[in-house]
């Protein structure tokens, strides 16, 4: 029996998903979780076939599950979800060990087609992200600035650039309001950038929000 477990914060998104899956795989055991903590949880209490993840969580987030997962279980396939275009971040997910990246935009057509080929062995990705990874992956001086920031401190730039005060951040990722002044600090520091404004700037030209 094919055992697949589910991670996104939204009820409608977790049945929207196991709806798709279940049309191809009618015998499949599908649970599901709203949080990074839960998943890694079920993960190590439970035995299963490929987890399915979005990115964007509250408290800690997918990536920073996907990490601790690959960690423990290494040969466990994972596929993330986002609702963010595939250049913010597949290649984030794919150097942290992720077997696929899908659009949730494009999940309906998508997911299946995905599900099948890491299941297999091998890992979904575009075009588009391969190439990418290739010009890029070794490249670390030609990278832009936000692609050298962690998993969070990205998450934390591009809500600072999207107007969003410490405080609405700090509630949003779960995170205490000092934790996100100290990433808003190395966001500052590793970027050169010296106010939000600055902030929204760079992330309007490099098409991040």
């Amino acid at each position: 029996m094919l055992r697949i477990l589910i991670a996104d914060d939204h009820t409608v998104v977790r049945k929207g998903l196991q709806q798709i899956l279940l049309d191809r795989f009618p015998d499949a055991l599908i649970d599901e979780v709203a949080d990074a903590e839960s998943l890694i949880n079920k993960v190590m209490t439970a035995s299963w076939d490929v987890v399915i993840s979005d990115i964007n969580m509250p408290g800690r987030s997918g990536l920073d599950a996907l990490l601790q997962i690959k960690q423990l279980y290494p040969d466990l396939p994972v596929l993330m979800l986002s609702m963010n275009p595939e250049e913010h971040y597949a290649l984030r997910v794919l150097k942290a060990g992720a077997s696929g990246y899908v659009s949730k935009d494009s999940a309906s057509e998508e997911l299946v087609k995905a599900l099948e080929k890491v299941l297999s062995g091998k890992k979904y990705f575009s075009a588009y992200v391969m190439e990418q990874l290739a010009n890029n992956l070794n490249t670390d001086f030609n990278r832009p600035v936000h692609e050298q920031l962690s998993n969070r401190e990205f998450d934390v730039m591009k809500l600072l650039a999207s107007g969003k005060s410490i405080s609405e951040i700090a509630d949003k990722l779960s995170l205490s309001v000092t934790t996100v002044s100290t990433y808003r600090a190395r966001i500052m520091s590793k970027t050169g950038l010296k106010s939000n404004l600055d902030l929204t700037k760079y992330a309007i030209e490099n098409h991040l929000i």
